[in-house]
């Protein structure tokens, strides 16, 4: 018998279906630019192969196609996320902590803090505590220091990954955002100054991924 493939052909999509042993987490959709049909497909075959179905920036009219087809998929509005988890996870022992520096940067927080809470990780949320305001920040040092991973999302300068990272011995993900008046540049000077930190142990990821610090922070944490 030949061996099976790793991934399923679709013709549009060849959906990689050995990811969830090589990664530990399942080939994740992202859904801007393909169709609510092709979504579906995707998903049927992902299901079909009893892997988790993780949809990342999932728009709610979307959703509610999706779910005529799929009953038990899920849906978090605020991180735009669907998912329907197959695979029982082994709760991770360290604590991963998601700071905001506002509460606009909330959204992309909280896709990392999905993303974090379907694979396995004790997420914990501290949201709005901003370098406008630092004694929010550390009012909060007790649980600062007990997390084993910390994600800091910010807008506008970028500057509160440098001064978390400044405290705390454990890795920091930088996660800038789009949230800022015109010479952010849509969330570039945060990437610039997130880039450029003068503390050590930071890595940034890429302006609004969210998704891609919660996945980087379950590697770690994992």
């Amino acid at each position: 018998m030949a061996p099976k493939l790793a991934y399923c052909d679709l013709g549009f999509a060849k959906v990689d279906i050995d990811r969830q042993r090589r990664r530990g987490i399942c080939e994740v959709i992202y859904c801007p630019g393909k169709t609510k049909e092709h979504l579906k497909k995707i998903s049927r075959a992902i299901i079909k192969e009893n892997q988790d179905l993780l949809l990342t920036r999932l728009e709610k009219s979307i959703f509610v196609y999706l779910k005529k087809s799929f009953p038990k998929l899920k849906y978090n509005p605020l991180a735009r996320l669907g998912f329907f988890i197959k695979i029982t996870k082994s709760p991770a022992k360290g604590l991963v902590l998601v700071i905001s520096a506002g509460t606009s940067d909330i959204p992309v927080a909280e896709e990392a803090v999905a993303i974090l809470e379907v694979t396995g990780n004790r997420a914990v949320k501290l949201y709005d505590v901003g370098v406008a305001g630092v004694h929010r920040l550390l009012d909060n040092m007790e649980i600062i220091k007990k997390a084993k991973v910390i994600i800091v999302v910010a807008g506008m300068e970028g500057a509160l990954a440098s001064l978390v990272s400044g405290l705390v011995s454990s890795p920091v993900i930088a996660v800038p955002t789009s949230c800022g008046y015109g010479a952010s540049f849509g969330g570039l000077a945060a990437l610039l100054t997130m880039l450029n930190s003068c503390s050590p142990g930071v890595v940034v990821v890429n302006i609004d991924n969210g998704f891609g610090a919660g996945y980087f922070a379950n590697l770690i944490n994992a």
